[in-house]
């Protein structure tokens, strides 16, 4: 009968054997995790952390300057946050997306000198056409890393070189043309950026969500494709961070004292990506906090003012390495402390309560003891006594008889 074949309409099983039903319930990822979820303690504890090196830091700058923390001073500093935040939080999309964009600082830089250029035609005139270019540019990105499946730092790389040839049309500073003064909306732009860098932090905490964004972080072979969802995932996400990016260097402009000079940028790339891994976003992806992109960023900045204040000339580039280091020690403890306990030697991951399987078909299997459960209703057969009927004498000795017999 149809019902009595072993696995029929069986749910598949991973390479641990245990029965993807069962993965579901207990595992970040079905196909391939770990047993358990993701433990937030150690995000906790590294914000608590940096929270207190936040405050640190701006004690020095009041001590040094108090003027610098209040007045046009403080929104000049508030704007210098959020643009730099809009960096980094298109960093942490692309990373949290196991697939970083390293073209996130050319672009900026590309998009402040354009609005240098254009800011007199207005912001939405010199704005729009700058997102459109950016869409289709972070679009192009997407199909080369997902449609090829090669890694994003490579890929994006690639297409900062690209933009960079742009930006080397320039051989002299721009000054920054229009009225636009960020300034007037500095708590806004301050506030919009805390709230999405929070927000994003606490729906990336919800397992479903962070296990569907993080879908392209390789579990096994890393040129192995992940499927269409994490494609689609991982195109979206790189599409928005190459968008941010560009917003952020409209700030980043529009805050500055003095022209754009024209560069490469990547020393914005590098200090945005080492302010997101600050914040304890794995570079591996999938991983983060909720409070630590807000807290990395703030900190950043105002060391940066702190800098002005003590008159010394830092270069961005080893703010951002110096930033980039400490970030890759945080992404070691995030993996270390942050993935599940190990499950105890012969513990079997617990499923969902019944028998799991009955409904998707008749593929229920028992217990490997079940046997054992229930006392034998049959006398057992003594081995030492051999049954007459069953003598090998029957089989092996001839058979004697002769006519007189009959």
């Amino acid at each position: 009968m149809g019902y009595d074949e072993a696995g029929r309409n069986a749910p598949g099983e991973t390479s641990s054997g245990v029965p993807t039903a069962v993965l579901e319930n207990v595992f970040d990822d079905p196909s391939h995790g770990e047993p358990g979820r993701d433990r937030i303690a150690v995000h906790v504890v590294w914000e608590f952390l940096l929270l207190v090196g936040l405050a640190a830091v701006t004690w020095l700058l009041w001590r040094e300057d108090a003027d610098a923390l209040r007045g046009g001073a403080l929104k000049t500093l508030l704007v210098d946050v959020a643009g730099l935040g809009l960096l980094t939080l298109a960093a942490g999309l692309s990373l949290r997306a196991a697939a970083v964009n390293l073209a996130i600082g050319p672009v900026a830089l590309a998009a402040a000198l354009h609005f240098a250029e254009q800011g007199d035609r207005g912001v939405r005139e010199a704005l729009l056409p700058a997102l459109v270019v950016a869409a289709l540019g972070g679009l192009a990105l997407a199909l080369a890393v997902v449609v090829l499946h090669v890694p994003g730092w490579a890929a994006s790389l690639a297409g900062a070189a690209g933009v960079i040839v742009y930006i080397e049309r320039r051989t002299t500073p721009i000054v920054v043309q229009g009225d636009y003064d960020p300034r007037r909306t500095a708590l806004y732009l301050f506030v919009g950026f805390a709230a999405v860098a929070v927000l994003g932090g606490l729906f990336g905490a919800i397992k479903p969500v962070r296990r569907l964004v993080g879908r392209f972080r390789p579990v096994a072979d890393p040129a192995r494709r992940r499927g269409a969802v994490a494609a689609t995932v991982t195109a979206l996400a790189l599409v928005g961070s190459t968008v941010l990016a560009v917003l952020g260097g409209v700030l980043i402009a529009a805050n500055g004292d003095g022209p754009v000079a024209p560069a490469t940028g990547l020393d914005w790339s590098v200090l945005a990506i080492g302010a997101v891994l600050l914040g304890g976003t794995s570079a591996y992806g999938r991983r983060g906090g909720i409070f630590g992109t807000l807290l990395a960023v703030c900190t950043v900045a105002v060391f940066l003012a702190w800098a002005v204040a003590q008159d010394w000339t830092i270069s961005r580039w080893a703010v951002g390495g110096a930033t980039l280091g400490a970030g890759l020690l945080v992404t070691r403890l995030v993996e270390t402390f942050g993935r599940p306990r190990p499950a105890p030697p012969g513990a079997v991951p617990a499923g969902p309560t019944g028998d799991g399987t009955i409904s998707t078909g008749w593929a229920l299997t028992p217990p490997p003891d079940a046997g054992d459960a229930w006392p034998s209703v049959l006398p057992v057969r003594d081995t030492d006594t051999v049954d007459s009927w069953e003598s090998p004498r029957w089989e092996s000795e001839p058979r004697r008889w002769d006519a007189g017999d009959r």
